[in-house]
């Protein structure tokens, strides 16, 4: 595995980037930015983004037939797991357009070209691993509280989940549970795509620095998850539709906010 830098870089080094300390000033120039690429190249946008909300409606409308309506909150909210690994396009384009190469959406695709594609497929099955995980432990705590029962409705479940001992304990749970998965994917994942965009580190040393870089700045990255969080829940209305536009700011903003907490390599 070595050879092909899953578990260290080129040369089968470990390296170890330094990490600096960042402000809440820097998560709001890493919005800025990001959110300026977004404009600078919207063309892309609907190549790299529309399968997003797409693939919302289409999981929705097949719960919904399948009788499974308990399981829709948990894949609305669990495609935020897997939501750095799927915004990795946008990291290129931005990238891309910080040195001044052509950032057009085609160039999306060049990830493919990039020697870290193995440590990027090892970090990104982690996130779908944590994806199915996160379903089946919502599942879990809906039969706990409910058995294997479908709801007959929505509005039958709504009313269960705030008229009810059970559906007050499944909504606490539930949420407690997806706030753990979330801090693990924010911890080992914040800046693992950008930095294995940029630099051939292995997939060990890119889950590493951003495990030091939420150690480094505990309260701004809690801060920064919880932007992440509110812009997601705010995009997924109504039906998903506004994810085409809070996913690729997002995904912009995070290869910004990966240069303002990993210092460049000096050459």
């Amino acid at each position: 595995m070595a050879s092909f830098h899953v578990y260290a870089g080129a040369g089968d080094q470990i390296v170890n980037p330094v990490i600096r300390r960042i402000g809440w000033t820097d998560l709001v120039d890493a919005l800025r930015l990001g959110f300026d690429d977004f404009m600078a190249k919207p063309s892309h946008v609907v190549f790299l983004c529309i399968f997003y909300p797409l693939i919302g409606v289409v999981l929705a409308a097949w719960t919904s037939g399948q009788g499974g309506l308990q399981m829709l909150f948990p894949l609305a909210s669990g495609f935020a797991l897997v939501g750095p690994f799927a915004a990795i396009g946008l990291y290129e384009i931005s990238r891309r357009r910080e040195l001044g190469l052509d950032a057009s959406w085609r160039h999306a695709l060049d990830v493919r070209h990039s020697p870290a594609v193995p440590s990027i497929a090892a970090v990104g099955a982690f996130l779908v691993v944590m994806f199915i995980a996160w379903l089946l432990v919502a599942r879990f705590i809906y039969i706990a509280n409910f058995g294997d029962v479908s709801p007959v409705s929505a509005t039958a479940f709504a009313e269960q989940l705030l008229a009810t001992e059970a559906g007050w304990r499944l909504t606490v749970a539930g949420c407690l549970a997806g706030f753990l998965f979330a801090a693990v994917v924010l911890c080992t994942t914040v800046v693992a795509f950008p930095i294995l965009l940029d630099r051939d580190i292995g997939a060990y040393e890119a889950v590493a620095t951003s495990v030091r870089a939420v150690a480094a700045n505990p309260i701004e990255m809690a801060l920064w998850g919880l932007i992440v969080a509110v812009l997601l829940a705010l995009g997924s209305l109504p039906v998903f539709a506004g994810l085409i536009v809070v996913v690729p700011v997002l995904g912009h903003a995070t290869w910004h906010l990966y240069r303002k907490v990993v210092q460049p390599v000096r050459h």
